[in-house]
């Protein structure tokens, strides 16, 4: 090398410069805050007529919150203040409409993505009249609760006897007000989403072309590539709303990868495509949109059981899974076993993508490491829950268990709705706590990788090189959070609800959807089955995650207890 040190580090400097506006990690950021900016200024822009609806629904309920029992009253404001969301603003609803991925179906593959007035009329025949029979014994119990609640009132709420009969009936009315929602989710309504499919496409063609076109990549070339693996990934969507094979946990982003590589190890992908399956730039974007999610106060809503289970377990976990890969396992790539420990004990492919940045793994150590990950994530999300149900495990404890250890937010979130309402708070929480680690994860295995993996004899390592490996959407997802957070901060609770995590964090959350199934399309689309052959030879890579993983649910479900149940019983019972 003739240049000398200073002279690397000038044209690394000059490097720095134009990656802004060259490097897709650079580019997942801008285009993740003008999405996120978009939606912001929406949202604000109606916050007025918000504000007008849900300041005096906040009043009551913070009125109706001072008396000894929860209130109709109580119960009724909190149901309107549902539909008083920033996701409701005409703007914004119609945003989300253009946004929407394929419907549920059972036979037929077109009934995902259109249903007519005539069709949903069929569909809701025989659920019509057990809605109308809900809504009678909803009526019903109402009244009764009413008449419970105004005794107790009348006695000024000092007859304890009363406060409770009348709690028994509003809890009954509750009970079936819920059992009301129940019955009418099952009610079809007319759709149709081939315009609005076609529409995105167009316009997510345009939004990553623009980045593409500073990268380097053909204009032209780019967009016809990209409307090809579009069209891919709602094929992929379609098949993965399937009643069936969403009930086994074959869902969307499977079959993405399945399909891509059906079509890259058969008739081969073709170029034109292949040009525009552009994975990273593609993964990072929603990664960077993934930060609007973890927000700070959110992360306290459980406090620091969660923490303990998500921030003490996972780095144990990752070292001890690394460590177990190179000394016992001896395998080979030392990039391949931190990818796939990162995902395993982190949070999945968001983990993977970011740490495969940072230690420079190959694109096929990556493609395995989430193959991996899904597939261990579809069996997960139906055999927890079912274990968690069948040793009637309390749903706490569920919850946590679940957000420690299953890998996907998504998949995260159904394990823990089919346990219950409370695993589903607690398991997403905790997830959004371990989300915080990517960051931290790809700054560690950035330093570690350059000073002493990657390191040459003799080479001195200085903090522009772990600079130039550290990969940098990660400071937009960080950039994000903190961001979202400080705004969350300023309107306080209530209000970052409506606006925030209802409002443009619904967008972000749409369009990070589509991004990471694109990015999914294009990974199968650029894998090689003989390009994957190597890296499973001794099937190390499966004996990695399994074991690892199997520590992951022990420990994760041993720290849960210890916290939740033993050390900090108090909050729990909060919850």
């Amino acid at each position: 090398m003739s240049q000398n040190g200073s002279e690397i580090v000038v044209d690394r400097a000059k490097s720095s410069w134009s990656d802004l506006w060259k490097k897709e990690d650079y580019w997942a950021i801008w285009l993740g805050f003008l999405i996120l900016g978009l939606a912001l200024c929406v949202v604000m822009s109606g916050r007025p007529n918000l504000d007008k609806e849900s300041l005096p629904l906040l009043q009551t309920i913070a009125a109706e919150k001072q008396k000894p029992i929860k209130t109709i009253e109580f119960y009724q404001a909190k149901a309107s203040l549902k539909k008083v969301q920033g996701k409701n603003l005409p703007l914004l609803k119609q945003m989300l409409g253009y946004l929407k991925t394929p419907g549920a179906w059972h036979a037929n593959p077109l009934d995902s993505l259109a249903m007519s007035k005539e069709q949903a009329d069929a569909a809701n025949a025989a659920v019509k009249p057990k809605v109308e029979a809900a809504k009678e014994a909803e009526a019903q119990a109402l009244e009764l609760a009413k008449t419970a609640q105004a005794a107790a009132a009348d006695a000024q709420y000092a007859d304890q006897a009363l406060n409770d009969a009348a709690t028994a009936a509003i809890g009954t009315w509750q009970k079936a007000v819920g059992e009301t929602a129940k019955i009418s989710k099952k009610l079809k309504k007319p759709f149709n989403i081939y315009g609005s499919l076609a529409v995105l496409g167009l316009g997510l063609g345009v939004l990553v072309t623009f980045g593409a076109c500073f990268m380097g990549y053909n204009p032209v070339k780019f967009f016809l590539g990209f409307l090809g693996v579009y069209v891919v990934c709602v094929i992929a969507q379609i098949l993965g709303k399937q009643d069936v094979m969403k009930g086994w946990g074959l869902n969307a982003e499977i079959w993405s990868i399945v399909i891509g590589m059906l079509v890259a190890n058969t008739v081969g992908s073709p170029k034109w495509l292949k040009y525009s399956a552009q994975v990273e730039y593609f993964i990072k974007t929603g990664l960077v949109l993934l930060g609007a999610d973890v927000l700070i106060y959110k992360l306290m809503a459980i406090g620091i059981p969660g923490i303990f289970v998500a921030w003490v377990v996972t780095p144990i976990v990752l070292v001890c899974t690394y460590i177990f890969g190179q000394k016992l396992l001896k395998i080979e790539s030392p990039t391949l076993n931190i990818v796939i420990s990162a995902d395993m004990s982190v949070c999945g492919t968001s983990a993977a993508i970011a740490t495969a940045a940072a230690a420079q793994a190959k694109k096929e150590e990556l493609t395995l490491s989430i193959g991996l990950s899904l597939t261990f994530t579809a069996i997960m999300m139906v055999v927890i829950p079912a274990i968690i149900k069948a040793c009637g495990m309390p749903e706490i404890l569920g919850g946590a268990w679940i957000g420690g250890t299953i890998d996907a937010t998504g998949a995260v979130a159904a394990a823990g709705a089919f346990v219950g309402p409370k695993a589903m708070q607690v398991a997403a929480t905790v997830k959004m706590i371990q989300n915080v680690l990517i960051g931290v994860t790809a700054f560690f295995v950035a330093i570690y990788f350059t000073t002493k993996v990657h390191k040459q004899e003799g080479e001195k390592v200085g903090a522009m090189e772990i600079w130039h490996r550290f990969p940098k959407f990660v400071l937009g997802f960080l950039g994000v959070s903190i961001i979202c957070s400080i705004i969350c901060s300023s309107l306080g609770a209530d209000q970052a609800t409506i606006l925030i995590e209802n409002g443009t964090n619904q967008i972000g959350k749409s369009f990070r959807g589509w991004f990471f199934a694109l990015a999914f399309v294009a990974i199968g689309l650029t894998t090689n089955f003989r390009e994957l052959k190597g890296y499973l030879k001794g099937g190390k890579p499966i004996i990695l995650y399994v074991c690892g993983q199997t520590f992951n649910l022990l420990l994760t479900l041993a720290m849960a207890y210890l916290m939740f149940y033993k050390v900090f019983p108090e909050i729990t019972a909060k919850i």
